[in-house]
């Protein structure tokens, strides 16, 4: 997208915290999934033998395929603010958008912007550095950004739609999770927090933008070399949210450790001072009647495992290198939490 001169007067040249625009940040500000999952029933009974996974089981991407030995993955992904710094709002948002490639076992091609805008309220030069952000962050996976589309929005919002390709039969999916193998998660959970807390305070966290703005493009490539075959993506639906989605889509249950979910330094703090989201409320009360909860085990341990994450990382069925292993598949159904 080319540079737009700056041509709307804004109402009022104070600066404006990006988080303070939007009713809520980031993936917390998904529908929530039940409602979710309800409005999209009506796209149910396609049938095209091209599709390989399609929209049964709510998986990260589409894909197609388009010869043999290749499918053409394709998702969009965007969101209100969850920063203030532009720039970085940008970064986040192109990472986020990105991953739901990388959570297919898949390799990006191309991306186009989505923009929503304030034209009245905020400059443009704030936008440019969000597009900046998002082509800088897409410049890292190897994916050019051409072109996209915007609108005049009340809320500033900003995303990705990206193509990728996959090789058909390494492709990592969400109903594809086996009992008795290990669950690996690729990064530390509790940047809901922090990022609430920030929106509440403008208290700004490295760790949390760190981790937001890190690809999991590594952990991707390095579940398919390993010959594993699901996965998902941790975001707007916490842990418990996208995990009983993967074991529902599965038909088998899962046992989750608490204590061996790694942390972002910072999260434990914020939970103990009430930075808890709507978003993140909404997916514990969406997945409470799975859980199966062992004593000494809290309602904030709950929350924490139900933490709206933003641009989170991999969860993946089988041992990837590396990262730490929280719990294991079994059979049955539910989640045990212990």
């Amino acid at each position: 997208m080319t540079a737009i001169p700056n041509l709307i007067s804004v109402e009022d040249d104070a600066p404006k915290r990006l988080t303070q625009m939007a009713h809520g940040g980031g993936c917390a500000s998904k529908i929530p999934a039940g409602e979710l999952e309800e409005a999209v029933s009506v796209l149910a009974g396609q049938d095209f033998p091209s599709v390989i996974v399609g929209l049964d089981d709510g998986d990260d991407a589409a894909a197609v395929r388009v010869q043999d030995g290749l499918a053409v993955l394709s998702t969009a992904d965007f969101f209100t603010p969850v920063v203030d710094s532009p720039y970085d709002f940008g970064r986040i948002a192109a990472a986020n958008a990105l991953s739901d490639i990388y959570a297919m076992g898949g390799t990006p091609v191309v991306a186009i912007n989505l923009v929503g805008w304030p034209r009245g309220t905020l400059p443009y030069e704030q936008l440019q550095e969000i597009l900046r952000g998002g082509k800088d962050m897409a410049n890292e996976a190897h994916t050019p950004v051409i072109g996209g589309h915007s609108v005049d929005d009340p809320e500033p919002k900003y995303g990705l739609a990206v193509t990728g390709t996959a090789d058909p039969a390494q492709l990592l999916r969400n109903d594809a999770a086996e009992a008795g193998l290990p669950i690996t998660l690729t990064k530390p959970l509790g940047v809901g927090l922090l990022n609430n807390r920030h929106k509440n305070t403008g208290e700004v966290f490295e760790a949390a933008i760190a981790t937001m703005t890190t690809l999991n493009r590594d952990a991707s490539q390095a579940a398919v070399a390993a010959g594993l075959k699901a996965a998902t993506d941790v975001t707007g639906f916490g842990l418990l949210g996208h995990l009983h989605k993967m074991m529902r889509a599965s038909g088998i249950g899962a046992v989750l450790d608490r204590t061996a979910v790694p942390l972002v330094d910072g999260a434990a703090e914020a939970l103990r001072d009430g930075f808890i989201s709507g978003g993140t409320r909404r997916n514990l009360e969406w997945v409470r009647d799975h859980l199966t909860v062992d004593d000494g085990v809290s309602e904030e341990d709950l929350l924490l495992l139900a933490d709206a994450q933003t641009s989170g990382g991999l969860l993946v069925i089988g041992e990837v290198p590396g990262y730490p292993i929280i719990g294991e598949t079994i059979e049955g159904s539910g989640i045990r939490v212990r």
